[in-house]
């Protein structure tokens, strides 16, 4: 059986398309990626403020003075400056 060789049209056209299925594959994968990364991110956050709301609860001190308290250190690193 005789072999037939392509054309170096036909094997380029050949490569650009396996290139295309490669980029369409690679973005499947990279945005199922970044949605789990950000579903992870978001089940973080969501812990963490709960953990802040809880420490804030057991702490006893109103909103105002944890505020306050946080303010404190804003205010003192500007008039370092």
């Amino acid at each position: 059986m005789a072999r037939t060789r392509k054309t170096s049209r036909e094997a380029l056209d050949e490569k650009i398309e396996k290139a295309e299925a490669d980029v369409i594959a690679a973005k499947k994968r990279y945005d199922h990626a970044t949605a789990v990364l950000k579903e992870l991110l978001d089940k973080r956050d969501a812990i963490r403020k709960d953990e802040i709301l809880s420490a804030i609860v057991k702490s006893g001190r109103s909103y105002e003075e944890i505020m306050n308290f946080l303010n404190v250190g804003e205010i003192e690193g500007k008039t370092e400056e």
